[in-house]
């Protein structure tokens, strides 16, 4: 067997791996929706999210939309210029290595340990109490690891040639980074976003520190309420019998279809601005 012969046998094991790899995620992500819709047919419909407030999951999921905007508010845009200092001004300094340690040490801090550091200083300290903008301003502590990591990956991905170039055209540096780079970015942008949503809606120490566990419908981000996850976790910890755990796995299944609506506004939200990354060449 000659060897470009073997290196061709090679090659077709790793992709069948591979390949058995990505049908694996795939199947394993499908079979988990599956399951958890499955369980509450019998329960979920129009009337568990539109019926009456007291009654019905319009609170907690009014509670999770506020928490991801007010969240996102305040993470995005200083993640965003964050990645956009380290990576385009101060790419190789001290300052851009100490921020590397102190975001990647924040990544590694538990959950938990930001719920506290919230409850203190936001609840107590700045005495906003139990509220969506103290559960936000926490929570955008906890996700600007992930934004400003994320925003950087896609910064990489920008070709010199496109800094070179309007460079070379006159234009300052930051109109380079405002008309050149940031376009070609936004993909990897918009994916730290979704990456921080996911992270937000699935938190539970930090919300249930901060904004509360009160199934009130919160009208504006200065009041209390109740999460989808932290209400999964109390009707969870709650189930006695068979109904009890087809209501916990209803309130699962609303979860799961916030999560891929937000997702989906998402994607096309980009595709609609032209942020596919098809045409980054």
């Amino acid at each position: 067997m000659n060897s470009r012969r073997k290196r061709k046998i090679i090659d077709g094991f790793h992709y069948a791996l591979m390949a058995a790899a990505s049908i694996g995620v795939g199947a394993t992500l499908t079979g988990i929706i599956a399951y958890i819709l499955i369980q509450s047919a019998g329960r979920f419909n129009l009337s568990v999210i539109f019926g009456p407030v007291t009654e019905s999951f319009l609170p907690m999921i009014a509670a999770t939309a506020w928490t991801v905007v007010v969240s996102l508010a305040i993470a995005l845009p200083v993640g965003i210029m964050t990645a956009i200092y380290l990576h385009e001004y101060a790419s190789r300094s001290r300052l851009s290595r100490f921020l590397g340690v102190a975001i990647d040490t924040l990544a590694g801090i538990p959950s938990i340990i930001y719920g506290l550091f919230g409850l203190l200083l936001f609840c107590r300290v700045l005495n906003l109490g139990q509220s969506v903008i103290a559960g936000g301003l926490t929570l955008s502590i906890m996700i600007l690891p992930v934004i400003i990591r994320t925003t950087e990956e896609a910064l990489k991905t920008v070709p010199n040639s496109f800094r070179e170039g309007s460079l070379s055209l006159g234009a300052t540096k930051y109109q380079t980074i405002i008309h050149a780079v940031l376009p070609p970015s936004l993909p990897g942008i918009l994916t730290a976003a979704i990456l921080a949503i996911g992270r937000v809606v699935g938190e539970s120490a930090p919300v249930l520190f901060t904004v509360g566990i009160a199934k009130n419908l919160p009208k504006t981000i200065f009041e209390g309420g109740r999460t989808l996850t932290i209400h999964l976790y109390y009707l969870t910890k709650e189930a006695i019998s068979p109904d009890d755990f087809a209501q916990a796995f209803t309130a699962a299944a609303v979860l799961i279809i916030f999560i891929l609506i937000i997702n989906t506004a998402v994607k096309i939200i980009g595709g609609s601005l032209g942020f596919t990354g098809e045409n980054i060449d």
